[in-house]
């Protein structure tokens, strides 16, 4: 719409608005009939979101301070820590739920998840036997072959 014609809409109305109208159309636009389906939330969320991630983040330094576990132990309990950080970051500052986007945005990411999780154990395992059929010295050593 140009802005002339939008004008002469104005002027044809005598240049005001209709109370509750956006620009006087009387038209539902949809502009504001996004009725949190996501939500945005609310500062109680907030706040109870930032509370746990500092709490999730103060203990892993805490046991790393203290040696309170041997580092097989310590290291397992800062990547729950950290999953469970990311899911609580996910839920209280993505506000990403079940309802979000009809749940496309929850299949995407488990989706996103499944795939990184093959891609790295792929990973990691083809490195791994790499590493173990490349050793030298190995018992079936081709230079040691008659």
């Amino acid at each position: 719409m140009s802005t002339h014609a939008h004008g002469d809409h104005h002027a044809h109305h005598g240049g005001h608005h209709a109370p509750g109208h956006a620009h006087g159309h009387g038209h539902g636009h949809g502009h504001d009939d996004h009725h949190h389906e996501g939500g945005h939330g609310t500062f109680g969320s907030y706040m109870i979101g930032f509370v746990l991630s500092v709490i999730l983040t103060a203990i892993p330094f805490w046991l790393v301070m203290t040696g309170k576990f041997d580092n097989t132990t310590t290291t397992a309990v800062i990547l729950v820590l950290a999953a469970v950080q990311i899911i609580v970051h996910m839920v209280y500052f993505l506000h990403m739920n079940g309802r979000t986007e009809g749940g496309w945005s929850m299949l995407a990411l488990i989706f996103t998840v499944i795939v990184l999780f093959i891609m790295l154990s792929g990973s990691l395992w083809v490195m791994y036997h790499l590493n173990y059929n490349m050793m030298p010295g190995m018992t079936h050593d081709m230079s040691k072959m008659p």
